[in-house]
């Protein structure tokens, strides 16, 4: 995220919006052996970024601004879809032969629904609060995004439900990115089976 946008938290959503553009341009078009790195970084971004609107901005957007709830509700469906593809894809690999054919679905879908909170979600956002909210929010999201789970968990689009099991996947999903991290030489069903005691 750059500096100039953290005081701002539709400035932050926009900043996320265009590293999870870029990432995907970089999974698409890396050579298969070099897409893990990218397509892991972009797993983690979007998980955090989820659970954040999860918990925060789409509650938010619900309560302040005018009309909203039936757009969120349908963002939030779209969150759901993209999160089921997402998990596919991680069970699968960047390696997989199938993953680049599934990439591809899941990133028109995924795009798509960026571009919708865009041009609804956070520009009603921008226009039905304050700038001190805005920044009151940007912390907020910051201290979210350090509790957030970092690997998709489709069924937790509830606020509620999110804020019940955000913290302990989160530790799971750290846990699990340290194990893999530590045994680059193993493959992914070998570091999945690895024992943890």
């Amino acid at each position: 995220m750059t500096q100039q946008h953290r005081g701002d938290v539709v400035d932050l959503l926009l900043d996320q919006h265009r590293v999870i553009r870029e990432l995907c341009e970089e999974v698409t078009t890396a050579a298969v052996a070099d897409r893990e790195q990218p397509f892991r970084s972009l797993l983690r971004l979007l998980a955090v970024h989820e659970a954040v609107e999860e918990e925060l901005v789409h509650p938010y957007v619900k309560r302040r601004v005018e009309g909203a709830k039936a757009a969120v509700t349908d963002r939030v469906e779209e969150e759901r879809e993209v999160n089921k593809m997402l998990v596919a894809l991680d069970a699968l690999g960047p390696t997989n032969p199938g993953f680049q054919e599934l990439f591809t679905r899941f990133r028109t879908a995924l795009l798509a629904h960026a571009d919708k909170e865009e041009s609804s979600e956070f520009a009603g956002l921008r226009t039905a609060t304050r700038p001190g909210e805005r920044t009151a929010m940007a912390a907020a999201m910051r201290l979210a995004s350090a509790l957030a789970p970092t690997h998709p968990h489709p069924g937790n689009e509830s606020a509620s439900r999110a804020l019940l099991v955000g913290t302990p996947m989160a530790m799971m999903d750290r846990a699990r990115d340290l194990l893999r991290e530590a045994m680059p030489g193993r493959t992914r069903g070998e570091a999945r089976d690895a024992p943890t005691s």
